[in-house]
């Protein structure tokens, strides 16, 4: 482990979130695939800076990483970086009210990636991401007004039928 427990405190922190008040099975299915896949790489990403990057802990969340990059290719989920863009384009309001990490992972004119899983902000750069942003990600993640919009029927949900067009 980690000398420096800043960054156990970020785990902390995203482990005592809690979604009892929220019906995922109402969410719209692709934005709840996304919406857990990114809490798992600031999981991973996170976990890389806190633990050996063999302990279990790491291993188990890299094993679920490898499964996601087929799931992810399923259905409507391939249509998600696009949906993005789009909101950015038509909706720029909306795209602005989107968690830093949705932005800025699948902003195409943004340089912002997943590399081997982690989250990676500036790929010219060997410093890490400061704990304090880790911290603000994980919170917009679990806004209230933001995981209401999750649901089928709510207002991120539309838009992405919308960005979808006709059935």
């Amino acid at each position: 482990m980690n000398e420096d427990r800043e960054y156990v405190h970020i785990l902390e922190h995203l482990y005592e979130k809690s979604l009892i008040l929220h019906d995922q099975t109402l969410w719209h299915p692709v934005l709840d695939f996304y919406f857990i896949d990114a809490l798992a790489h600031i999981d991973y990403t996170v976990g890389l800076m806190t633990y050996n990057y063999q302990s279990p802990k790491n291993i188990m969340a890299g094993q679920y990483l490898r499964w996601r990059i087929d799931e992810e290719k399923k259905g409507d989920r391939v249509k998600f970086p696009a949906f993005v863009n789009w909101l950015k384009e038509t909706h720029p309001d909306r795209f602005e009210a989107l968690p830093l990490l949705w932005r800025r992972i699948y902003d195409s004119d943004d340089r912002a990636s997943y590399r081997s899983f982690r989250i990676v902000f500036d790929p010219d750069s060997r410093e890490p991401i400061r704990s304090h942003v880790f911290y603000a990600m994980i919170e917009e993640f679990f806004k209230s007004e933001f995981l209401k919009s999750l649901y089928d029927d709510a207002s991120l949900a539309n838009l992405f039928r919308e960005f979808q067009g006709p059935a």
